[in-house]
């Protein structure tokens, strides 16, 4: 007995030490996480950072100073490039570690080397989408140029040289909470994190919905619905500018288009949401007599933020703005002569190919007449816990053939079976040097300069200059495609449906200087029709560039504080369309106490969607109803995925086609009228809420229906934001929805000395324990911004200075 004591004296205590040392399923390894000495309350910052520091670096070529302000953004003043962008990859390390191996592993499919085979399936549809061909092609662009290559090369060893100084003590938390370590950088990462952007702003893909609309309802019906061009629109490029080029002949469409084939998937329709906003006006209408350009690029929000603010430093070059961690330079910013920013152009730069297949070795398939070898990419994938497993990817000349069954991984749900992919995220490429170029720039012509180099994705990048230029220009690597080419799912096998070669980069829709005295850009159209290629056939709904194009066009003496005030307008365009032609058609007689108090808000409502509007959360679900009763009929079919016409097309119904025959839902015997779908739908948002949130009261607020907060990056509970009570709506100027909205706002005074004003939904560390983790968010929420320290010397003293580190070699 006391032998069998002894053996369990002994063993529970080695099984306890094992068990506490082992990650099990979410849980970290509690001994090693609440370890007093190296676990997480090491993740509790202290105020060190209000100390002077020094590090030696040893790939340092000279001296560099990096001055941290009361917001803990970094001034890196350094003697030459390499210093500059070795010190970039320090400090983003240094605050933004984990983040940045977070999303480079996401991109590169590595994220069962973490978490273990829960994320096989994500880490499968990343490596078959071609996420890690695609950057390695994008990297031999970049180690090819000289200037971009040296970029990279420094940008990597500043951040390892940061890896090199932790211990286990100082990891940032989620390395602890998920039990990894932090591996070494290499530039591929650099490019993966590019092709991620790449992925987030190629939105869904609509050519599968499409293509079994085209089948069920034929081309009449389909051109009817779903037309080339909206009824409503207000173009980037403004109505009747003259395109200053000869076009190159467009190429032929094939006979056989419209009878492209494609399988039974159910596919992700686009989202709205992923979009932004940006404008320049011309001194002539600015209270300063110079420029003031603006940007709020919409994207999903996270802690810690997308962007990391920076100021650049070294001879030639002193500019600030917002990086990508993981990517060396400015991508959205202004420095002493210029400005410019970026909204998503939305073009139709990724499509699927059917193709036809030999056998199931998937070794041949058919193209132009003849049989051609595919190549195969073996993809190892290591699985934490786990034997690696080995995945082979068949590439034709198109790109992968992502998936030859249905995926488990829903978010793959776009993606048809046996479909090759052609994206221009594949194609070797160089982006990194348009914002070389753009930090150092002078004039419009600079600017002109560096937008040659960028591939994907595609951006209208709007300009503004000292010299009282403004301009914007709808940018990327567009293919020369027949009209609608990309509508629909293409014939793999004819090679007339192939990309035919590409738009001259001198022929990208751009205009200067426009008599009306701004430019702008919504993510709506590029242009009106007269513009001589295809970018795409479908692009975000106009309401928002129209508010922004009203506003700006009556605007005169604005200020920078004018403009802060526009990109938190809440008013919708959408609500002022339809609001006289809904409202007649609620019958009044059949409503109910709680509806009829809801209609009596509806008629006093401002449309806006501001924060404490009640008539802005009825009205929001009662649109949303309504066009579900319109279309669900006929557009959701089991086994054949389709998608729900326009919000224009459907605007364009209620407003002048009332008796259309698409009102009457044909699953009933009698036949609905938009009379009968209006009352439902309304009845059906009061009733709703009142489900929700009881009768009628302040809970029923636009804020408190909409919920905007901001989550971690990893979806970590607790390390996301509190529940935000602000306004806005994806069709509104501030375009604030749940978890997605203005990832960073910026407003800059062009002049003598430029003025800058800015913030993100976060703060400049990466660490929940940091009082810079989230110190932005209520500044943002509240529709304010900081002013930007645009500091000339390491010493200059108009801003406060927390911190200093100086590096050496």
């Amino acid at each position: 007995m006391n032998k069998i004591k002894a053996l369990c004296c002994i063993l529970i205590p080695i099984a306890l030490a094992f068990l506490l040392n082992t990650k099990i399923g979410s849980t970290p390894p509690l001994l090693k996480f609440l370890n007093p000495f190296m676990g997480f309350w090491q993740n509790a910052e202290n105020n060190h950072f209000l100390f002077n520091h020094k590090a030696k670096i040893k790939g340092a070529i000279d001296e560099i100073e990096i001055v941290f302000d009361d917001r803990m953004i970094p001034h890196i003043f350094a003697k030459n490039d390499h210093d500059l962008y070795l010190a970039q990859g320090y400090v983003t390390a240094m605050h933004r570690l984990w983040q940045m191996d977070f999303q480079t592993r996401f991109a590169a499919g590595r994220i069962s080397e973490v978490v273990g085979d829960k994320a096989i399936e994500v880490d499968r549809y990343q490596r078959r989408m071609g996420m890690v061909y695609g950057a390695e092609n994008s990297l031999k662009g970049m180690m090819a140029d000289p200037k971009a290559k040296e970029m990279i090369l420094a940008y990597t060893e500043g951040i390892n040289a940061y890896i090199k100084t932790l211990s286990h003590a100082n990891y940032p938390i989620e390395y602890k909470i998920l039990d990894f370590k932090p591996e070494d950088w290499s530039p591929i990462k650099c490019a993966l994190l590019l092709k991620q952007m790449s992925a987030v702003l190629a939105m869904g893909s609509d050519e599968f919905y499409m293509t079994n609309i085209m089948k069920k309802f034929g081309p009449d019906v389909t051109k009817d619905l779903f037309p080339d061009y909206p009824f409503r629109e207000d173009p980037i490029i403004p109505v009747g500018t003259k395109w200053d080029f000869n076009p190159l002949p467009t190429p032929k469409t094939p006979e056989s288009f419209t009878n492209a084939q494609t399988g039974d998937v159910k596919t992700k329709e686009k989202i709205e949401g992923i979009g932004s906003n940006n404008w320049a006006l011309s001194g002539l209408k600015t209270a300063s007599g110079y420029p003031i350009l603006a940007n709020d690029p919409h994207l999903d929000l996270t802690l810690p933020s997308i962007w990391y603010q920076i100021q650049l430093h070294a001879p030639g070059v002193n500019t600030y703005g917002v990086s990508l961690p993981g990517a060396p330079g400015v991508v959205i910013g202004f420095n002493g002569k210029i400005a410019w920013g970026v909204t998503n152009v939305a073009a139709d730069v990724l499509d699927f190919y059917q193709i036809k297949f030999k056998d199931n070795s998937h070794k041949e398939y058919w193209y132009n007449n003849a049989w051609k070898p595919t190549s195969s990419r073996l993809e190892t994938i290591k699985i934490r816990g786990a034997k690696d497993e080995i995945d082979t990817v068949y590439y034709t000349h198109h790109g992968p053939v992502v998936y030859f069954q249905k995926p488990k991984y829903a978010r793959a749900n776009n993606v048809p079976v046996g479909n090759a992919l052609r994206w221009i995220a594949h194609d070797e490429s160089n982006e990194l040097m348009t914002f070389y170029y753009l930090n150092r720039g002078k004039n419009y012509d600079d600017y002109r300069k560096a937008l040659t180099f960028y591939t994907a994705p595609a951006q209208n990048f709007v300009f503004a200059s000292i010299d009282n230029d403004i301009a914007i220009t709808p940018n990327g690597k567009f293919p020369l495609k027949w009209k609608d080419q990309g509508k629909f799912i293409l014939d793999g096998t004819d090679k007339a449906y192939d990309w035919q070669g590409w738009i001259p980069a001198a022929q990208n829709p751009t205009v200067k200087n426009p008599p009306r005295g701004f430019v702008s850009s919504a993510n709506q159209s590029s242009t009106d029709k007269t513009y001589p290629y295809y970018i795409n056939w479908e692009f975000a709904p106009y309401e928002r560039g129209k508010r922004i194009n009203d506003r700006l066009g009556v605007m005169t003496k604005a200020t920078a504080d004018s403009i802060r005030l526009m990109q938190t307008d809440n008013y919708s365009i959408m609500a002022q369309n339809l609001i006289p032609a809904l409202m007649p058609l609620v019958n009044n007689e059949q409503l109910n106490a709680t509806q009829k108090e809801a209609y009596s808000y509806l008629t006093k409502w401002n449309k806006r969607y501001n924060a404490n509007e009640i008539a802005a959360s009825v009205f929001e679900i009662w649109t949303k109803r309504l066009s579900f009763d319109i279309w669900n009929d006929e557009f959701e079919v089991e086994g054949i995925p389709m998608r729900y016409p326009s919000r224009d097309r459907t605007i364009e119904m209620i407003l002048n086609q009332p008796n259309a025959k698409w009102f009457d839902n044909v699953k009933t015997p009698a036949v609905e009228t938009l009379s009968i779908l209006v009352n439902e739908a309304f009845k059906y948002s009061c009733d709703s809420l009142e489900r929700r949130f009881g009768p009628i009261n302040k809970d029923w607020n636009w804020a408190n229906v909409k919920q905007t907060n901001v989550p971690h990056l990893a979806k970590i509970p607790g390390f996301g934001s509190k529940i935000l009570l602000i306004g806005g709506a994806k069709s509104t100027i501030n375009a604030i929805s749940e978890t997605n909205g203005p990832s960073w706002r910026m407003v800059i005074e062009l002049g003598k000395k430029p003025k800058g004003h800015g913030v993100y939904p976060g703060g400049q560390s990466g660490n929940p324990g940091s009082k810079f983790y989230d110190n932005m968010i209520d500044t943002w929420a509240n529709g304010q911004l900081y002013d930007l320290f645009f500091m000339q010397t390491p010493d200059d003293k108009s801003g406060t200075i927390i911190s200093r580190l100086k590096i050496s070699k």
